[in-house]
């Protein structure tokens, strides 16, 4: 009976967790879609909303590297998340390239290798929400985890492709690590990491008291956009879409498992969790139209976008954190 209780506890929290503002404005997203409601945000305020929440990710992981320092620990976190991007697509060209083509596969491992920012600011959200603290490498590490996974997916697609696939290297590297989210996050960083405690307290008002509204109304225009996405789900089958429900919480317990290992904080594994079982539809798109035009982007923007995205902000999230607290706890 104790056991049953606990169990219902947990289950009553994963609940609260999913009921929340800034998943619940999601949902509202994906429903005005389907009613062909005419609701909208212009995309300069969308643009604006994603500046802001990335400027205050940086500012304030910066400000919490500064704090921390340099040490053994931070570069050890660096290391393990360079290592999980490097490892997932590795994992999951195999398992794809049972049902597409190499092409096609290498650009699905090159997304679920890469990272979502989005699903990274949510989770941030969530500790903040909760009072949990996270350290400002987590973030370094963010910016860092973008690469390696489009580098090695578009090694895989070129790979006895023979289709023109070939791309300049220089183009490709230049949009894997100078694309203005890397730019923009980094750069925050250093700034936050050179202003200290100080800085951070002067810019504080703006960049850490809206951030919990910001995140609402940018995940209403996520919603939107998820929800115009839906009907190109038709054409990856049900086998993809399977994947794009399974393969989550299984990168995610890889990556708790190598931060439980590792000796991480909680707030340090909950994120390294999201980044290992997210996927890219921002990043890696922009990548691979550059690198391998041959793949399919009907196949891996869905999938990530529509599936992928949804399942981590509703119940990934909450679920990784029960996980972790269940182990550390």
């Amino acid at each position: 009976m104790v056991r049953s209780r606990s169990e219902l506890r947990a289950l009553d929290k994963l609940l609260q967790n999913i009921l929340t503002p800034p998943v619940l404005f999601f949902l509202l997203g994906i429903i005005a879609t389907l009613v062909r409601s005419d609701l909208e945000i212009p995309r300069p305020i969308t643009r604006a909303l994603s500046l802001y929440l990335l400027f205050s990710i940086g500012m304030h992981g910066g400000a919490e590297l500064s704090a921390s320092g340099m040490g053994v620990e931070t570069l050890t976190l660096l290391g393990a998340a360079v290592l999980l991007a490097s490892v997932v697509p590795l994992l999951v060209f195999p398992i794809v390239r049972k049902r597409l083509n190499r092409v096609d596969a290498a650009g699905l491992a090159a997304t679920y290798g890469s990272i979502s920012a989005v699903t990274f600011v949510t989770a941030v959200g969530f500790l903040n929400e909760h009072g949990t603290p996270f350290s400002g490498a987590i973030v370094a590490a963010m910016a860092l985890m973008e690469s390696p996974a489009i580098v090695i997916g578009v090694v895989m697609g070129q790979s006895r492709a023979g289709d023109g696939t070939d791309a300049p290297w220089r183009d490709l590297l230049r949009d894997a690590f100078l694309n203005g989210t890397v730019i923009l996050l980094l750069g925050s960083l250093v700034i936050g990491f050179l202003g200290g405690d100080q800085g951070w307290e002067r810019v504080k008002p703006f960049a850490y008291e809206p951030f919990y509204g910001v995140l609402c109304l940018f995940l209403l225009d996520m919603g939107l956009a998820a929800g115009r996405r839906l009907s190109g789900l038709r054409e990856s089958g049900a086998f993809l879409i399977l994947f794009g429900l399974l393969a989550p919480p299984i990168q995610a317990c890889l990556a708790i498992a190598l931060g439980l290992v590792l000796g991480f904080q909680p707030g340090d594994i909950l994120l390294l969790a999201v980044l290992g079982g997210s996927a890219s539809y921002i990043a890696v798109p922009a990548a691979l139209r550059i690198a391998l035009p041959a793949a399919n982007p009907g196949i891996y923007v869905p999938l990530a976008l529509a599936v992928t995205f949804p399942f981590n902000i509703t119940v990934g999230i909450p679920l990784y954190d029960l996980i972790i607290r269940t182990f550390t706890s």
